[in-house]
């Protein structure tokens, strides 16, 4: 999968699993997508048991790895608690780490914690989101701050299935926040993770576009037995495939496992599975529907159907970007056709 796109605010939902590492950047973890089966597809059934074995020995040098070229980035720091790791995990979805740093610490400065986000009307998120890009899922951290706040006393929870029954929250989400907040063992798999694996252990280019059962599968297999290394690993994996192992111009000389890496061993063959999906964004309703929402965040109030309308020159196309934001909940209409970001 390509690196995370850096398109302007759209409204679209992202694909499940896409956020970069929020695991400590010190040693130690704080405590506080769809294709058919091809050659390219990673199958655990195809790879030997001894080949397994070996891809255990990733763990040590990518481990040492991580420890020296870890990022310090605020949600790896203790002080950022579950919460702070919370909100980077929704914030890195799709999002690059540089976009999300300002809007990470003006949020957490305004909501330390997630009763203060759900005192707040689910529309100041979205205004706070600012164009990071996919803003329902602005309307999701705010649902998840409010089931934490009502169910959990206004702490995020430490069991994986109860973050995984939080509104917003989906498998990734849920490993990851386990993983990298409270050091449990769970399988991580963002891009960056899947990538890794691939090329480390089962030799191919690129994962399939849709996270498959057997890279679960592999993923498991592969979890160190402790929990708190495990958590590291995935951390340290996750930071691999960000900064080294990259969807183009990896940087092989720099790997910790170039040495054992299927993929590189085998001659580094070309991508041969479906064919991958690129970013378009200029002229779609995705730039519309950023466009609309750029002009509500700048409003202190409601704002009138003629101020839209100068957002976009093509009725057809600004009429249904409207809507479809109306419909995912990040624009409430009201009388005499006025419009603004959502108060409930």
């Amino acid at each position: 999968m390509p690196p995370t796109p850096t398109a302007p605010d759209t409204g679209t939902t992202p694909p499940s699993g896409l956020a970069t590492p929020a695991a400590a950047g010190a040693p130690s973890v704080p405590a506080a997508t769809h294709a058919p089966a091809t050659p390219e597809a990673v199958r655990t059934d195809a790879v030997p048991t001894d080949a397994l074995a070996a891809a255990t020995a990733l763990h040590s040098p990518v481990l040492a790895w991580f420890d020296q070229h870890a990022r310090d980035l605020p949600w790896r720091r203790p002080e950022a608690g579950a919460w702070g790791v919370m909100v980077s995990e929704f914030m890195l979805q799709q999002t690059p780490v540089s976009r999300v740093l300002p809007v990470y610490e003006q949020w957490m400065a305004r909501w330390p914690r997630p009763a203060d986000l759900a005192a707040e009307a689910p529309g100041e998120a979205v205004r706070a989101w600012g164009r990071l890009g996919y803003p329902r899922r602005a309307l999701r951290l705010h649902g998840a701050a409010v089931a934490i706040t009502e169910r959990h006393g206004g702490d995020v929870p430490t069991q994986h299935a109860q973050l995984l029954a939080l509104p917003g929250i989906g498998e990734y989400t849920a490993a990851a926040v386990a993983s990298f907040a409270y050091g449990q063992r769970h399988p991580v798999l963002d891009t960056n993770v899947r990538r890794v694996l691939a090329r480390a252990v089962t030799g191919v280019q690129y994962p399939p576009n849709a996270t498959t059962a057997a890279e679960r599968k592999l993923a498991r297999a592969l979890l160190p037995d402790d929990a708190a290394t495990a958590a590291r690993w995935a951390a340290a994996s996750m930071e691999l495939g960000a900064l080294v192992c990259t969807a183009k111009n990896e940087n092989c000389a720099r790997c910790p496992v170039t040495d054992r890496c299927a993929w590189r061993l085998a001659g580094k063959p070309e991508h041969a599975g479906p064919a991958r999906r690129g970013q378009t964004y200029a002229g779609t309703d995705r730039q519309v529907r950023g466009k609309l929402l750029a002009v509500l965040r700048e409003a202190p109030g409601a704002v009138p159907q003629h101020v839209l309308d100068r957002v976009w020159h093509e009725p057809v196309q600004r009429a249904r970007a409207l809507d479809g934001l109306v419909a995912d909940g990040l624009v409430e209409p009201l009388p005499h056709g006025m419009y603004r970001l959502p108060l409930t």
